[in-house]
C-alpha cells in the first residue's frame, strides 16, 4: 500500500523549510557602523559603493561595474547608455520577471517577445533569429533562475547582425558559461540585489561591462549627466540619479563574501534533486546545457507531467508538494499576456505585437520552481524532496 500524502491524512515529509532570509551577521553590521560613523552616506562622498562595484565585476569577469538602485534600473539604464529610445525594438523571451519588459518600455522602445526552449525554459536563439528586423537595437537574453542561456548562438547572432546583446543577469550572480562569467560575455550584464535575491542589500542593481565607451556612457547617465573625470557641476550628457547608497554598497561587499560558500551548497543541493526526481515518472528537471560551467540556482526548476500523475493539475500538485513541507510555486505567465504588458504593447505598436508563445505557454502550466533559500538546506532535507515528490506520484498514479 502506498504510503500517504498529507492531504489523504499521512504525515509531512520534509522537516526542513527554507533558511531564514537574507542571512547577515557581525559582517554587515561592522560595515555598516562604518558608513554610520564616517558621514559619508552617498556614492558621492563615500568609497562602498565603488568597492563594491569594483569586487562584484571582477566577481564576473568584467573590468567595469556601475551600481544602481535596482536590477530593473540596471536593464533600464543599460539601454539607455545603449542607445535605444522611441522607434527601437529589443528582442527577449516572454518568460521572465515583467522589469525585462518594462525597461524597453520605459525608454520608449517595443519589446519583441520570442519563445522558450522547452528544456531550458531560457529564450530560443532560433526564434531571435526569426524575429530580428532593421529596427532590433539589443537582444536581451534572461538567464532565467541562474541558468545560462546559449550565448554561443546568441552572441553569433548579435556579431552577425551587429546587435549587442544585453544579458539580463538579474539571478545570475556566479553563473558561467564555457568558464566565463555571465554578464560579461555580452556587451554588458544587468544583475538585481533585491531581497529574495542570492546576494541582497533589500534593493540594488549593477552593470558590468568591459567596453570602456559603454561604461562611461552609463556612468553619465546614472550620476546626474556628470563625466567620470569632469566635476560636480560638469554635466555632459542628459543622465538621472541611479546613484545606490553607501548603506547598500556595505552590506553587498559583505553578502559577496558569503555568495561562493552558498553557491556550493546550492550546488550540491541541486545535483541531488536532479538525481532523485529526474527518477520519478512525470517529473523532468530543467536541463543545464553541458557549456554552462556553473549556475547560480536562484531558482530550482522541474516539468511536471499531469499525465504520470493520474491526470491532476499543476496547481493540485503544488498544493500537495507543499502540504509535505516543500516551499514552491509555478513559474512566470508569458509576459505578453499579462495585461499590464499588453496592453501597452498593443496600444503603442499595434495589435500584431503580441504573438503566440506556445513553449512559454506550456511552461506556464507545467514548471515548479522551489526557491533557493531552501537549496541551502543540508543533503538529508533535499532527500526527503524527493521523497514527497515520489509518494504524491505513487499516491496518484
Amino acid at each position: 500500500m502506498p504510503e500517504r500524502i498529507v492531504i489523504d491524512g499521512g504525515n509531512p515529509t520534509v522537516t526542513s523549510g527554507p533558511v531564514e532570509w537574507p542571512i547577515h551577521g557581525e559582517r554587515e553590521e561592522e560595515l555598516l557602523l562604518k558608513v554610520l560613523h564616517s558621514g559619508h552616506w552617498s556614492e558621492l562622498s563615500g568609497d562602498m559603493v565603488q568597492e563594491f562595484s569594483q569586487r562584484f565585476s571582477a566577481f564576473q569577469g568584467a573590468i567595469y561595474g556601475v551600481s544602481v538602485p535596482s536590477g530593473t534600473l540596471a536593464l533600464e539604464a543599460a539601454l539607455q547608455a545603449l542607445g535605444i529610445g522611441p522607434g527601437d525594438e529589443i528582442i527577449t523571451t516572454s518568460y521572465t520577471f515583467i522589469a525585462t519588459a518594462t525597461a524597453a518600455i520605459s525608454v520608449g522602445a517595443k519589446p519583441v517577445f520570442v519563445d522558450i526552449d522547452a528544456a531550458s525554459n531560457c529564450i530560443d536563439p532560433f526564434k531571435v533569429e526569426e524575429d530580428l528586423t532593421a529596427r532590433t537595437k539589443a537582444i536581451v537574453p534572461v538567464h532565467v533562475g541562474g541558468n545560462p542561456c546559449d550565448l554561443d548562438a546568441i552572441i553569433e547572432i548579435g556579431n552577425r547582425y551587429g546587435v549587442p546583446v544585453l544579458e539580463d543577469a538579474c539571478q545570475a550572480w556566479g553563473s558561467a558559461w564555457n568558464g566565463q562569467p555571465v554578464g560579461s560575455i555580452g556587451v554588458c550584464g544587468a544583475f538585481s540585489f533585491q531581497e529574495s535575491k542570492n546576494i541582497t542589500a533589500g534593493e540594488g542593481g549593477i552593470v558590468i561591462t568591459n567596453d570602456q565607451a559603454f561604461y562611461e556612457r552609463i556612468w553619465s547617465i546614472h550620476n546626474c549627466g556628470r563625466h567620470p573625470d569632469g566635476g560636480l557641476f560638469e554635466h555632459s550628457t542628459p543622465g538621472t540619479n541611479f546613484r545606490m547608497t553607501e548603506w547598500q554598497g556595505a552590506i553587498l561587499l559583505a553578502q559577496l563574501e558569503r555568495l561562493p560558500g552558498q553557491m556550493r551548497r546550492r550546488q550540491r543541493s541541486a545535483e541531488i534533486l536532479t538525481a532523485g526526481l529526474g527518477e520519478i515518472p512525470g517529473l523532468t528537471p530543467i536541463k543545464i546545457d553541458n557549456r554552462a560551467t556553473a549556475c547560480s540556482w536562484h531558482l530550482y526548476q522541474f516539468r511536471y507531467d499531469a499525465g504520470k500523475f493520474g491526470g491532476r493539475g499543476l496547481g493540485d500538485f503544488l498544493n500537495a508538494f507543499a502540504a509535505e513541507g516543500v516551499a514552491c510555486s509555478a513559474g512566470y505567465e508569458p509576459l505578453n499576456y499579462q495585461k499590464a504588458i499588453r496592453d501597452v504593447v498593443k496600444a503603442r505598436f499595434g495589435d500584431d505585437a503580441v504573438t503566440p508563445v506556445p513553449q512559454a505557454e506550456a511552461a506556464a502550466r507545467s514548471t515548479v520552481w522551489i526557491p533557493q533559500t531552501l537549496l541551502l538546506r543540508d543533503d538529508e532535507t533535499m532527500e526527503q524532496i524527493v521523497h514527497a515528490a515520489a509518494k504524491i506520484q505513487h499516491a496518484w498514479s
